[in-house]
């Protein structure tokens, strides 16, 4: 009887220590963002493209795909925001619309990337040796290329579809993941936390993930924020040379190169709205930087 009520009081005890760390998280969130206004800003651009990303097929007024002739190269006015192209479609719908795809691509080549480069570097940088010899000679083998120019090698000989601009966007910004987690863990290695891990009776495994690794996370936040800015370049950049999304599938680097051709003839919103909006989204990814490194730092909590 003992032991059962024991049990019984052991459970709404785990219980109100997860709630109370879930307080304590949002409490730490919430002080990082107020203390940097730039950071909250930031962010609250960051929920703005998530929210047009998830509901702007649903919020944009006109059908992003339907051409109107009669309405072609019509200048920005309260009936069409941004503006239409040479087919009469209305590029405001087209700019929301294509926030969905270029998130999708930028996140998952970066979460790609950041799985694989984290573990080959952890590895890397914990066991040393031919490990180390092995994984340093591939990942120089990745830079030595010009990012660009093997992004585009590897589409071309793949072909222009999403997955494969993932792929590509993943396979170049993987060695900086791969280089600063090798960094990260080289110096930690033997850390005293480390060792005294070890004298517990913990695997090698364990101690890279709850030891070490989370140490190693902070600067690497910072590198995720700039690779996702990045990625959405790459992206806008393959479809701009015509190795990208295929038209018309709405995309801020398709619309920029097909607005490219109408600047002389003076219809400038065709390029100017795809390209300010593909600016405004780096821009919000790279000031995501510092704070997410905040928010994830363990030394920061205390």
């Amino acid at each position: 009887m003992i032991r059962r009520s024991l049990s019984a009081m052991a459970v709404p005890a785990d219980a109100a220590a997860i709630r109370g760390s879930s307080r304590n998280t949002l409490k730490h969130i919430g002080y990082v963002l107020r203390s940097n206004p730039m950071t909250m800003g930031a962010f609250i651009l960051f929920v703005l493209f998530v929210i047009a990303a998830v509901l702007g097929p649903s919020l944009v007024p006109y059908d992003p795909l339907k051409s109107d002739p009669a309405a072609a190269l019509q200048a920005p006015s309260a009936a069409h925001w941004f503006g239409t192209d040479d087919l009469g479609r209305d590029v405001f719908s087209r700019v929301v619309v294509a926030t969905r795809l270029d998130l999708f691509i930028a996140l998952s080549a970066v979460a790609i990337s950041f799985l694989l480069g984290s573990v080959i570097g952890s590895l890397s940088g914990y066991y040393g040796g031919w490990t180390d010899r092995i994984t340093g000679r591939f990942i120089d083998t990745i830079m030595a290329f010009p990012l660009f120019v093997l992004a585009m090698g590897i589409v071309a000989a793949l072909g222009n579809s999403v997955v494969n601009i993932i792929y590509a966007t993943a396979i170049v910004n993987l060695p900086f993941y791969a280089r600063m987690s090798r960094a990260e863990v080289n110096v930690r290695r033997e850390a005293g936390f480390v060792l005294a891990a070890k004298l517990s009776g913990n695997s090698d495994l364990r101690i890279l993930a709850t030891q070490i690794f989370p140490n190693a996370l902070p600067p690497m936040m910072v590198q995720i924020s700039l690779n996702l800015g990045w990625a959405i370049l790459n992206a806008a950049g393959l479809s701009f040379i015509g190795l990208g999304v295929r038209p018309p599938t709405p995309e801020w680097g398709i619309m920029v190169a097909e607005g490219a051709r109408f600047i002389v003839s003076g219809e400038w919103w065709l390029a100017i709205f795809p390209g300010a909006v593909l600016m405004l989204a780096v821009f919000t990814f790279n000031m995501l930087g510092d704070g997410l490194r905040d928010i994830v730092d363990p030394r920061q909590r205390t």
